[in-house]
């Protein structure tokens, strides 16, 4: 039980002080927030900057996966399963309330900091164990805007993380709490980018 209070004290720790700092934070400085005397605690618990940065990406997972799998769930009931705005606020809806009704204050600007790590890389990530609802959500966004060039679509879906880390990120920094009500413009904005018309121009 004291090795798994460790791993988490280690956990939230890390949250903060990437999310503060950058992901190049000592891990000396993340052992000393967790309460660990020793300096080697994150390479004990983690292996090492990588196994942690993984670590604390998949920590708040299983809950946000839950929330949305339950909006997902109230879109098929309302026959708005393939609607584009139902789909962006269950990506969207779940990250705006969970890890801050959980105490997490830094989870937004964590991700913002991390979005180019092998741990969120979208071409692995979403095969993962635990992924399904992001999984569902990527395939009926790709199906709902079929009216869009193929490699436009694509080029959106693939950017779609770093816009959206951005902007939670952003809204973060304003006020490190959870509110549903920020939620609308957050998934305007989302849906605005994936559906804009194509500008016609020289190729």
């Amino acid at each position: 039980m004291a090795s798994a209070d460790a791993r988490e004290r280690i956990i939230v720790a890390a949250e903060r002080l990437i999310a503060e700092h950058g992901v190049e934070v000592p891990l000396r400085d993340i052992a000393t927030a967790a309460g660990q005397r020793n300096n080697s605690a994150v390479q004990y618990h983690f292996g090492g900057r990588d196994g942690l940065i993984d670590a604390v990406a998949q920590h708040r997972i299983a809950d946000l996966e839950q929330h949305r799998l339950e909006l997902l769930a109230q879109s098929e009931a309302t026959g708005e399963a393939q609607d584009v705005r139902a789909l962006v606020s269950a990506l969207v809806v779940p990250m705006l309330t969970v890890p801050y009704e959980h105490g997490a204050t830094h989870y937004a600007r964590f991700l913002d900091r991390v979005r180019t790590h092998p741990a969120l890389a979208a071409d692995t990530n979403l095969d993962r164990a635990g992924r399904a609802a992001v999984r569902l959500i990527i395939t009926r966004l790709d199906r709902a805007l079929r009216d869009l060039p193929t490699e436009v679509r694509r080029r959106r879906l693939r950017v779609l993380p770093t816009v959206l880390f951005a902007l939670l990120a952003d809204r973060e920094r304003a006020e490190p709490t959870a509110d549903p009500h920020a939620a609308a413009e957050l998934v305007d904005l989302v849906v605005g980018m994936l559906t804009a018309p194509v500008s016609v121009g020289p190729r």
